[in-house]
């Protein structure tokens, strides 16, 4: 297989007609070994039904359902390791990731990349969006381990090796746009203009982006932990300077300072950075508890193209021993069990 395309969609059903016809449309220019695989991220409206049609239509066209909901990262992790190429390309379903990119970002690849991605101007967005998200990478960029790139989302073309190496890593709380970046690898940039949604709504809620920022900063270091540490020397350090200036002051001018105000001040402040540094702990808490658990990031109900799906019906188990469930066969990672055991996992 020269080239898989990894699509996830959550309630794409407005768009996804106009996707594989433009897919359908660009492939052929590419490669005529190529497969398309859909990922229903536990979507509410027609996406997984189109998804099936489209497996019929579409000679390439692959669907992967998931038994509900489970987030983005944990469809495009499905999505890869249902891919079988040698190069990988992942791109959002509501077509703001122009499909008719790929020939050059293919070109490019096979130049000697393992990565190329797309990074996407900010024309047409509003000044209060642009300037935000800019903070936010200049925030990014100090804090992690990584280098992000403004503008650069999961839009991507992968090698091989670099799609095996993202999925060699076992955490369970995935930032992809982060870990592409931390496993390396040369990376080439393509730049594409600011593409307005075909259909559909926007799944990002301010609530959405703010988590998935959060996690972006958390996702790779202790340094959150270490700032609290420097928070607190610097206010025990700045307390201990006013308190000496008190007490020297009523000693020498007998003098009390008044300070009610200040006082109440004071308290509201150290109670707001208490609260703050116990949710950072609370986060990194959190992800200990969730990665502790084991359990996988994702659950398959069906594949197909339609003709084989009623067989292919499975639950995916990551980290996982290969066992029978009750007659099943239990697939690991998306892999077949015979050939788990012999490659060693």
């Amino acid at each position: 297989m020269d080239l898989s395309i990894v699509v996830p969609c959550c309630n794409e059903g407005d768009v996804l007609d106009d996707l594989t016809d433009r897919l359908s449309a660009v492939l052929p220019k590419i490669t005529h070994d190529y497969e398309v695989i859909l990922v229903d991220d536990g979507s509410s409206d027609e996406t997984l039904a189109k998804a099936r049609r489209a497996s019929v239509e579409h000679p390439g066209f692959r669907f992967v359902a998931l038994s509900r909901n489970f987030g983005k990262e944990a469809a495009l992790v499905a999505g890869l390791r249902h891919a079988t190429a040698s190069r990988i390309a992942v791109l959002d379903a509501d077509l703001q990731h122009p499909p008719e990119m790929l020939p050059d970002m293919v070109k490019l690849l096979d130049s000697g990349y393992d990565q190329v991605v797309a990074r996407r101007s900010r024309h047409g967005e509003s000044f209060a969006r642009t300037a935000l998200s800019r903070l936010y990478y200049w925030v990014v960029n100090k804090l992690v381990d990584v280098s992000l790139q403004d503008g650069v989302g999961d839009f991507r073309l992968l090698s091989r090796r670099a799609v095996d190496a993202l999925l060699s890593l076992p955490e369970h709380n995935r930032f992809l746009k982060g870990l592409c970046s931390w496993i390396g690898f040369d990376t080439a940039t393509v730049s594409y203009r600011n593409v307005v949604r075909s259909g559909g709504k926007s799944k990002w809620s301010a609530g959405k982006l703010l988590n998935y920022g959060i996690d972006g900063i958390l996702s790779f270091n202790n340094k959150p932990l270490r700032a609290a540490i420097y928070l607190g020397a610097l206010i025990t350090v700045l307390a201990f300077c006013y308190a000496t200036f008190v007490v020297v002051n009523t000693l020498v001018s007998g003098v009390r300072v008044p300070g009610y105000a200040t006082l109440v001040v004071a308290v509201a402040c150290l109670g707001g950075i208490n609260l703050l540094v116990l949710g950072v702990i609370g986060e990194y808490l959190g992800r200990i508890y969730v990665e502790t658990k084991r359990r996988p990031s994702f659950l398959i109900k069906e594949t197909g193209p339609v003709d084989t799906a009623a067989a292919s019906t499975r639950w995916i188990r990551e980290r996982d021993t290969p066992q029978q469930r009750d007659g099943r066969q239990t697939t690991v990672n998306g892999h077949d069990p015979a050939k788990w055991a012999s490659s060693g996992g």
